[in-house]
């Protein structure tokens, strides 16, 4: 089987264990994402052509595994990057995107835009019949189930068009914050303050960029001041075999080596 192309150099790398993401421009093929959202349009209860339907800040749409998405996430950049930042066999194929939060022009709070870093795995305390189980979500130390978020862009976003707010390198003090935790890690956290020192990034790019964020990265919404709606996809990447902090060959992935480094370890 032929190895994975390199889609990153060095500067790419570092920049990903110090700041917590890099962007790829041109991850996937803009004919691809303008496909996936005739798809999703046809599922909005409002009209592309009449913004006077669009009634609501943000709509979520159910995960895609039709082949414009399949595609745009497995396309050979994006496999050789996975590659390089978790690590050859470490991390799982997605034939889906997953949810879509759909975000358009509009006046009001979108009632989800707080800081946060996304959960990976049910706790012991989460009733699989509760309704709101996923507050009882947890993520930990070794990011259990999750290797990387990703930010998928299928339509242009500019910084008016409620792109993600990323605060650079704050998956540093959150690593140190989870650390206590160890395995069991945490659920229900306020995350407003956790790297407010950090400067701020926007996800901002054209169709068919992709950022890669470690798992920790602290990331928020925010509401639409554009004149288009906002296309993004958030998917998780899934792991094959879990992160580790203690490895006796020595060969730590790029997440690894951001966490590491963070605690104190390299």
């Amino acid at each position: 089987m032929t190895a994975n192309p390199r889609a990153l150099d060095d500067a790419q790398i570092d920049q990903f264990i110090r700041e917590g993401f890099i962007r790829i421009d041109n991850a996937f093929p803009r004919d691809l994402a303008e496909a996936a959202r005739a798809i999703m349009w046809r599922d909005l209860p409002c009209s592309e052509d009449d913004p006077s339907t669009w009634t609501r800040p943000v709509i979520r749409l159910p995960g895609y595994g039709d082949p414009p998405f399949r595609d745009a996430i497995n396309t050979a950049v994006l496999h050789g990057a996975f590659d390089q930042i978790v690590e050859p066999a470490r991390w799982r194929p997605r034939r889906d995107i997953g949810t879509f939060p759909v975000r358009f022009p509009h006046p009001d709070d979108p009632g989800d835009a707080g800081w946060h870093v996304d959960l990976s795995f049910p706790g012991a305390d989460c009733d699989p019949n509760e309704t709101r189980a996923f507050s009882a979500w947890r993520v930990n130390i070794t990011s259990r189930g999750r290797s990387l978020l990703l930010l998928f862009l299928f339509s242009d976003v500019g910084e008016d068009d409620a792109p993600t707010r990323i605060r650079v390198g704050s998956h540093v003090p959150m690593a140190r914050y989870l650390a206590p935790a160890g395995e069991a890690g945490m659920a229900r956290m306020v995350l407003d303050e956790m790297g407010a020192d950090c400067p701020i990034a926007l996800a901002t790019g054209a169709a068919g960029t992709v950022y890669l964020c470690h798992p920790f990265l602290v990331h928020a919404a925010q509401r639409h001041q554009g004149t288009r709606p906002r296309f993004m996809g958030q998917p998780s990447l899934p792991l094959a075999e879990p992160y580790r902090l203690e490895r006796p060959d020595g060969v730590y992935s790029p997440v690894e080596t951001a966490i590491r480094m963070a605690l104190g370890y390299a």
